[in-house]
């Protein structure tokens, strides 16, 4: 004698291979997110905002101010300005001579 498996056993089984599934499925896409997200961050690292071209770091007393090669903006990194703001006046001063050229 066969014991054919209940309706409520199908649904428990049929339930666990969806959410198996699912966990598969959420996990490859977060994998493609992150494997997405290093190589953008890959094209855009040292990257002028504005117009896309490379970035040089300028060191000014311990604070590095990016300065783009082509249309020569300045970019500061999180925690940069607040810096320049504790420090000297005259700092300030220099820094924007520095940013004009």
């Amino acid at each position: 004698m066969v014991n054919k498996p209940s309706t409520k056993e199908e649904e428990y089984f049929a339930r666990q291979e969806f959410e198996k599934r699912k966990k598969a499925e959420e996990e490859k896409q977060n994998k493609l997110a992150a494997d997405e997200k290093k190589h953008l961050k890959s094209l855009h690292y040292m990257r002028c905002p504005k117009c896309g071209m490379q970035l040089v770091e300028i060191d000014f007393q311990g604070i590095k101010i990016d300065k783009c090669t082509n249309c020569s903006g300045s970019w500061f990194d999180a925690g940069e300005v607040e810096d320049l703001l504790n420090q000297d006046k005259s700092v300030l001063t220099k820094i924007f001579l520095i940013i004009k050229k």
